[in-house]
């Protein structure tokens, strides 16, 4: 569903509502991985709003965290009051996060949730949080395993709430994330078994940046080598084909390394990478 066309929150949609609220107000105390994407700002948000200051966000920054969510994360914190931390997370020093294999999500969130939930217990707090949500169900990610494996909850999930749904209820709240493109960390953009390394996710950064900076929304370059592979919102590609645009994309991109820069046909979608794994979902 485009954003630009989400009905106004109807009766159902409060029930859910009200069932997530009712599923937070049953714990002690909870911190939310947050990254300022729209999912977990809605989830630290509602948590504020139902625990008070029993409810903390903690966002975990590394090389694979864009700056631009970075800076959203502490705006919207600070905007509304959230209680915010910020930590560091090491998965880049892990070999077998490096080595990119399918598995790589994993890696990272077993980093995330040791982290995370040895905060937690620090802290004294009861529950760590993801910003899982309904529609997350059938994609590939490995994530979720170490999740299952920490006892992470995911209360968005568990109120049968859907991305559009956060949405809607997001614009309700007034929150400033609630039309923002689905994120992903910089990773993402590497092919599997293509090593992860920093220079490639601070070039991933830049290019994407730099295409941002030229009026488009909705943006991933995926890092094959010496190609970037572009992929926009299929509402957004006409103009990138633009005689003018595609030149200035093409220099922008150059600059940053790549020799060839090509669009991808098919336009963004999720998970995009995970298209060439014959894998079951975990």
């Amino acid at each position: 569903m485009s954003t630009e066309v989400l009905p106004a929150v109807g009766d159902d949609l409060r029930r859910r509502e009200a069932a997530l609220h009712d599923r937070l107000r049953r714990l002690p105390s909870i911190l939310v991985a947050y990254s300022g994407g729209v999912d977990s700002a809605y989830l630290a948000w509602a948590a504020q709003e139902v625990l008070g200051d029993r409810a903390i966000a903690v966002t975990a920054d590394s090389p694979s965290y864009p700056e631009r969510h970075r800076a959203m994360a502490k705006d919207i914190a600070s905007r509304f009051r959230l209680k915010h931390e910020i930590i560091q997370t090491n998965e880049m020093e892990l070999p077998e996060y490096r080595a990119n294999d399918a598995n790589r999500c994993y890696h990272c969130k077993h980093e995330l949730y040791t982290a995370l939930t040895a905060l937690a217990r620090t802290r004294g707090i009861t529950a760590v949080a993801d910003g899982n949500n309904a529609d997350d169900r059938g994609d590939y990610r490995p994530g979720r395993k170490a999740a299952r494996e920490f006892g992470v909850i995911s209360p968005l999930d568990d109120a049968n709430l859907t991305k559009d749904d956060i949405r809607m209820l997001s614009r309700d709240a007034g929150l400033p994330c609630w039309d923002e493109p689905a994120s992903a960390c910089l990773s993402s953009r590497i092919p599997y078994f293509s090593e992860v390394t920093e220079e490639k996710l601070r070039t991933v950064e830049l290019a994407e940046e730099a295409v941002r900076a030229l009026g488009f929304r909705v943006v991933r370059v995926r890092h094959h080598g010496d190609v970037a592979r572009l992929e926009l919102a299929r509402e957004e590609m006409p103009r990138a084909l633009d005689d003018e645009v595609a030149q200035s994309i093409d220099r922008a991109l150059r600059v940053l390394g790549f020799r060839y820069v090509a669009l991808d046909l098919k336009g963004y979608r999720l998970g995009s990478l995970n298209e060439g794994l014959k894998l079951k979902v975990v």
